[in-house]
């Protein structure tokens, strides 16, 4: 565990250094990230000019859903994507083998290759948006309620991780996902919403098979306080389950593969 904490930190190092060649285009880039996390703010703006309430939930309320939101499209951007995207082009160009000779596991290595730190800033925004909810509220979480919402953060970056797993492991047995990953990130975009407004078929797949209720609402409704205990160990037994499903089909899908040189 320690081997791999240390190359998770040589990993982080080598993608900061890089990032900081080019300081005006690390500052650029965050400053974009902040924008368009306050950008993200106006349909909620839009929607609530009317009306005090949308499916059980006030204006201050859905903001804190935002938060969340943005913070994990920071998680997705900044650390999830930038790695992940580059294994694509590994297995198109047959190159992998270069990952795969190495002496750690592959996953973790292709994981952890290439990160974004300004994506920070997004961190920084969210922290802005919380803290507008509940002043708008009146009140304060507890620490508790701060625990079990960090608690379900770790489980959402968890899941959204094994997600795009299984997205890249489809590179395996298609020549071309990059639609795929374009879609998936566009269906992302429906974590900013409070999983109550959907309805339905729709209500289903955001809650079981795309399970974007469980990256945002479900962090959102313990920071309230207001998540029950069954639908918090309901998160964390889904972590598990999509983990340990990624993890099966990456193994066989690795052994599809073909370098450049067979």
């Amino acid at each position: 565990m320690l081997r791999y904490l240390r190359l998770l930190g040589v990993q982080f190092r080598a993608s900061l250094a890089v990032a900081m060649q080019y300081r005006v285009e690390f500052v650029v880039e965050g400053l974009l990230g902040l924008f368009w996390a306050f950008w993200s703010l106006v349909p909620l703006l839009v929607l609530f000019q009317h009306r005090p309430s949308v499916a059980g939930w006030s204006f201050p309320e859905a903001l804190v859903v935002i938060g969340w939101f943005a913070l994990m499209k920071g998680v997705l951007e900044g650390a999830v994507n930038p790695s992940l995207q580059s294994v694509v082009e590994h297995i198109r160009k047959g190159t992998l083998d270069f990952v795969l000779l190495k002496p750690a596991d592959a996953q973790f290595l292709v994981s952890t290759a290439k990160f974004e730190p300004w994506r920070v800033i997004d961190l920084a925004g969210a922290l802005a948006i919380f803290g507008w909810a509940f002043h708008l509220l009146g009140r304060w979480p507890t620490p508790g309620h701060v625990a079990a919402s960090l608690l379900l953060l770790a489980c959402a970056a968890w899941i959204l991780y094994s997600l795009w797993i299984l997205v890249v492991s489809a590179a395996f047995f298609v020549v071309k996902v990059d639609n795929l990953s374009f879609l998936f990130s566009s269906i992302f975009d429906a974590a900013r919403w409070p999983a109550s407004v959907f309805r339905g078929a729709w209500r289903l797949v955001f809650t079981f098979v795309v399970p974007l209720a469980l990256m945002t609402t479900y962090p959102a409704e313990a920071l309230l306080g207001r998540l029950a205990p069954g639908r918090g160990l309901s998160a964390l037994a889904g972590a598990a389950a999509f983990g340990w499903f990624a993890r099966v089909v990456w193994t066989r899908s690795i052994r599809r593969y073909t370098s450049a040189s067979s």
